[in-house]
């Protein structure tokens, strides 16, 4: 399979690879995104959960929601990804955590109603104010 992606944590206890295209690579503005990241808006990659292969330790997990995990690194606490009930089998990588985050660059925004009036990314990308269809 081509386009085989590596990635983990800040302190290297978690590696992951992510193989093949993601369904989406996009900019998430949602205030769940910010408090998990202490970050004005996260990146993330969706991929088929079959696609992505934890290498070397798991994540931790915290229920952000009745219907969310994101997982994270209980060594460093970089956020690595998130699940949800209402995307079946689909995860989502942080784009940031990716040896190479600069090769997957986003290509659309997401809850742009949550976005923080002070951030303006110049950007021509589509901005749905929810999540996309």
């Amino acid at each position: 399979m081509t386009n085989v992606r590596e990635g983990g944590c800040q302190c290297g206890a978690i590696r992951y690879r992510a193989e093949g295209e993601p369904l989406m690579a996009a900019l998430c503005h949602c205030s769940m995104c910010r408090r998990a990241s202490a970050a004005p808006a996260v990146a993330w990659a969706m991929y088929p959960q079959a696609q992505v292969t934890f290498l070397q330790g798991e994540p931790t997990s915290y229920a952000s929601s009745a219907e969310a995990l994101r997982g994270f690194c209980g060594r460093c606490g970089t956020q690595l990804c998130f699940t949800a009930s209402f995307l079946p089998d689909l995860i989502d990588i942080t784009i940031g955590s990716l040896d190479a985050p600069e090769a997957l660059p986003p290509t659309l925004h997401y809850w742009e109603s949550k976005r923080l009036p002070w951030l303006h990314i110049a950007d021509e990308l589509p901005r749905y104010a929810e999540f996309p269809p």
